[in-house]
């Protein structure tokens, strides 16, 4: 197994999908230093929490041709949109609607029922929150 570092990966990869929590450690993991890192032909995708991206550092990026393109189905302070992303024709928007099939919205409802039925039971939560 290798273990790959973030810079490794930014400067090596065609696509970065953004899948992290958002922590003290993941907001701004993209920024304008490792938007600068990216490949001039990569793709950044964002389906997990809006601040993991800085939207004014790649709103930036996109404007001086440092992305091919981004996709972003969350943003930094939903509802809103950063105005200067809506200026590019290489970007996707989404209303954070990327879990949005029935299949996944039917786990998760019965997700949710199973945590119920653990808590109702004394038992913890499958998926407790902290």
């Amino acid at each position: 197994k290798h273990d790959m570092s973030l810079d490794e990966l930014l400067v090596t990869s065609d696509v970065v999908s953004l899948h992290v929590p958002l922590t003290g450690g993941t907001r701004y993991l993209i920024n304008r230093k490792s938007l600068v890192r990216m490949k001039r032909s990569a793709y950044l995708v964002n389906t997990s929490r809006g601040p993991v991206v800085d939207e004014e550092a790649l709103a930036w990026a996109l404007g001086e041709g440092l992305l091919a393109g981004a996709a972003l189905d969350v943003y930094e302070k939903e509802p809103a949109i950063h105005p200067d992303l809506l200026k590019h024709e290489n970007v996707v928007l989404a209303p954070h609607i990327g879990s949005a099939t029935r299949e996944t919205r039917t786990a998760m409802a019965e997700l949710a029922v199973r945590n119920v039925i653990e808590v109702l039971a004394g038992r913890p939560a499958l998926t407790a929150v902290s």
